[in-house]
């Protein structure tokens, strides 16, 4: 899996670092980022958790 998050969608909600910190990051521009741009295949799961309870569907799988 390749997760992105458009940043024009994203808010800040910061739900898809409290479910996958290993992949998602709020940083100082009150936005989430992707800071692992190559994850593991154990974090599937908690990735397509994340993309499906974004509440403005900002993350994205690029695979």
């Amino acid at each position: 899996m390749k997760p992105k998050i458009n940043e024009d969608e994203c808010i800040g909600d910061g739900i898809c670092e409290e479910i996958c910190p290993e992949v998602f990051e709020l940083q100082d521009d009150g936005l989430a980022h992707v800071i692992n741009e190559d994850p593991s295949e154990d974090l599937n799961d908690k990735i397509e958790e994340a993309i499906e309870e974004c509440p403005t569907s900002a993350i994205t799988n690029e695979e």
